[in-house]
């Protein structure tokens, strides 16, 4: 068969963040208030499931965050290669936990306890308090093992805070973990809010030791952070929206910048550091609340932080957020400077292995296609192992810098969930229309194997597309030979 026929009217779909650019992170989702979890060689991305809410008529309306009950959850182990692993069903029916309304802002630990490793996940129940699930893997399935919400109003010192939600949690180096957490801006009170909790979570990570202390962190608005470095403790957040003079001239900040505080002591008192990030406006045109989570992974630095610019992209501006990642130098003394936001900047740690299966939800760029669950587990609970779906002619993913080496690869295998007519994926190198190295003919019923010979054998460091035809099948993961 001439599989090149198959591809000579189809127009390739755009990728709305750009096929060169590592960030956002991904465009199949929106994903909000990004908290970063470094565990087992990979780092893994939790994020608040923003989706489209409609008017009556089929129009997007503006994003109210209150229809939102599930969080999102990414991986990788390169920084430009995202494994999608689906949605976390928490809040409401559907969800884990029954008795919470909403889902935002997470954040995530693991502890090792009786010899295997918990992994925990704590989120905002709308501004009302705090809950945590958890599971003995990063993915899923979670539990509510609490039955309850972590943080209430009717703890003490809880009760006064605007907003009780936005947690971040640090895991210290002597097994200790803390819990971080407030914000709102009591009327007259914008230069010092006192809305900023903090407290020493117990043993079994759903606790709390005491009664949670007061930060005092100068014209906060919301978004808890929190990392160590070099013995010191650095407390992060937004600021609020009532920046005056006064405070333009005392701490050089403006509306919406993530700020850092510093501290000998997990639980304060902190001092003002320094602006770490300006609002997403200052470099998108665009902007609204400021969230952020500061990492460390591979001896680098990073931030992760939302910002609307894939909205902006579709020409859809109703409040809708996506993530993105930059990396920064810490200085000896912590100082860490303005933190630019870019759509390119951020570089691949080490190579994808395309002799190992990898999971075909994984990738740098998507132009129409997107994942699904792949298996029982998935499909019950929303998270877990995904596969590639929605599949027709043009659709593509981009799998960037993977090493085949200097003695390269002669075959190519995927597998693949047919359900309908099948179709031909054209492979190549360098971009979507680019260099051809082979064709892979999808066809029969079920779970399949499909595999063929390339066409031109690929070695080195390439960029891998995999543009489709057809329709009615599914990938679940790709191997070369």
């Amino acid at each position: 068969m001439d599989y090149a026929k198959c591809f000579e009217n189809i127009r390739i779909e755009k990728s709305d963040k750009g096929v060169e650019n590592c960030n956002p992170i991904i465009e199949q989702h929106y994903g909000a208030d990004p908290f970063a979890l470094v565990y087992g060689g990979r780092a893994y991305f939790y994020m608040t499931a923003d989706a489209y809410e409609y008017e009556e008529n089929g129009e997007i309306h503006e994003n109210t965050y209150g229809k939102i009950r599930s969080l999102y959850v990414v991986s990788t182990e390169d920084m430009v290669n995202f494994t999608d692993h689906g949605e976390i069903m928490i809040a409401g029916e559907g969800g884990v936990t029954k008795w919470a309304h909403n889902s935002w802002a997470p954040a995530a630990a693991w502890k090792e306890i009786d010899g295997k490793p918990k992994f925990f996940l704590y989120f905002a129940d709308n501004g009302g308090g705090i809950g945590v699930v958890c599971a003995d893997s990063p993915v899923g399935p979670f539990r509510d093992e609490l039955g309850h919400g972590l943080i209430r109003r009717d703890m003490e010192n809880c009760g006064n805070v605007e907003w009780l939600f936005d947690p971040a949690v640090l895991m210290d180096d002597d097994g200790k973990a803390y819990i971080y957490f407030g914000g709102g801006v009591p009327k007259g009170k914008a230069a010092n809010p006192l809305t900023a909790r903090c407290a020493q979570l117990g043993d079994d990570m759903m606790s709390l030791t005491d009664v949670p202390k007061v930060i005092d962190a100068p014209y906060l608005f919301e978004d808890s952070g929190i990392h160590k470095y070099g013995g010191k403790y650095y407390y992060s957040y937004c600021s609020n929206f009532s920046v005056d003079e006064a405070g333009t001239e005392k701490y050089g900040i403006v509306n919406g910048e993530i700020i850092t505080m510093e501290s000998k002591n997990p639980l304060g008192p902190f001092r003002f550091k320094e602006r770490i990030l300006r609002n997403p406006e200052y470099y998108w045109k665009v902007g609204g609340n400021n969230h952020h989570a500061v990492f460390q992974f591979k001896d680098q630095w990073y931030i992760t932080y939302h910002t609307r610019m894939l909205e902006k992209e579709r020409g859809i501006l109703k409040g809708y957020r996506s993530t993105s990642i930059d990396e920064f130098t810490m200085g000896e003394d912590g100082t860490i400077g303005d933190i630019v936001q870019t759509k390119n900047a951020r570089r691949q740690r080490g190579s994808l292995d395309p002799f190992k299966a990898i999971n075909a939800a994984t990738f740098a760029a998507v132009g129409g296609a997107d994942t699904a669950p792949a298996d029982e587990t998935s499909r019950a609970c929303g998270c877990g192992t995904m596969l590639l779906s929605g599949i027709h002619d043009g659709a593509f993913v981009k799998l960037q810098g993977l090493d085949f080496g200097e003695k390269g690869a002669a075959k190519i295998t995927a597998k693949v969930r047919i359900s309908g007519k099948g179709g031909v994926i054209r492979v190549s190198t360098g971009a979507a229309d680019g260099e051809l190295i082979g064709y892979l003919p999808v066809e029969g019923e079920g779970d399949c194997l499909a595999e063929a010979a390339l066409d031109v054998p690929v070695s080195g460091k390439k960029d891998v597309y995999f543009v489709f035809s057809g329709e009615g099948y599914e990938v679940l993961e790709w191997c070369f030979a």
